[in-house]
């Protein structure tokens, strides 16, 4: 944090503490210890112009924080597709913790605001680079485990990651539909279909029901955002389905 000795240095102290504490009303959690969440938003270059200064940069934080993100993700995917195998559960797990999704959330909760940046960095656009913002996110679940606990840390990944995963965003590494099609030709069981049974909701926020069958037969109902979220929710249904019985 700025100097608060320095009387140059006091409107700008101020400011930024009165941004973390608007920071931490915005997303319901009050650290116990700030200087931690201070730490998880101190840059390097910050440090390295701050020499005489007890200023700790985000780089140890950022360490715990991806492997508290692995962990806790980890979890999550597991208990929320219990038919997924271990190598579809990676590829989904790396394509939530990978740099452009960590700056979206980052971005989100308007992280780059809030970083303490060295005047080279900050003139190069570091508040805008993503690498650095991927770091904050991480530092800043770092923090929040040091903090508050894991407990926590899960409450606050449910309000900011996990719905994103529930929504489909990560749908590109969560083909369902062609798992389904995969098992069903493999045991040659007979033809597949998908049909929408329901739109519901205005146009900006609609809310779409399919399901699937076999022969005639209901396997799956799913809902989504899209008639293709839906379908492979239904695929989903369908795969915990018939998987106890192809094993």
């Amino acid at each position: 944090m700025p100097n608060r000795a320095n009387p140059k240095n006091k409107r700008l102290f101020m400011k930024k503490v009165q941004e973390f504490r608007d920071f931490q009303q915005k997303i319901g959690i009050t650290f116990s210890n700030e200087k931690l969440l201070y730490q998880a938003f101190t840059h390097s270059s910050y440090v390295n112009e701050h020499r005489k200064k007890p200023y700790e940069d985000n780089e140890r934080l950022e360490f715990l924080g991806d492997a508290v993100l692995e962990l806790t993700i980890s979890q999550y995917l597991y208990e929320m597709y219990p038919t997924m195998s271990e190598g579809d559960l990676t590829k989904l797990r790396a394509a939530i913790v990978c740099e452009p999704s960590l700056v979206s959330f980052a971005n989100e909760l308007s992280f780059g605001q809030l970083v303490l940046l060295g005047k080279g960095e900050e003139l190069t656009g570091g508040r805008q680079r993503p690498a650095l913002l991927a770091d904050v996110f991480e530092a800043f679940i770092g923090a929040l485990y040091l903090d508050q606990g894991l407990q926590v840390v899960v409450q606050f990944l449910e309000k900011i990651v996990f719905p994103k995963i529930n929504e489909g965003a990560f749908s590109h590494v969560m083909d369902f539909k062609s798992k389904l099609q995969e098992l069903i030709q493999r045991d040659g069981k007979g033809i597949l279909e998908y049909r929408i049974l329901e739109e519901k909701g205005p146009a900006h926020n609609r809310e779409f029901v399919a399901t699937v069958s076999l022969n005639g037969e209901t396997l799956g109902t799913g809902t989504g955002r899209s008639k293709k979220e839906a379908e492979q929710h239904a695929a989903e249904q369908a795969l915990q389905k018939l998987k106890p019985q192809a094993k």
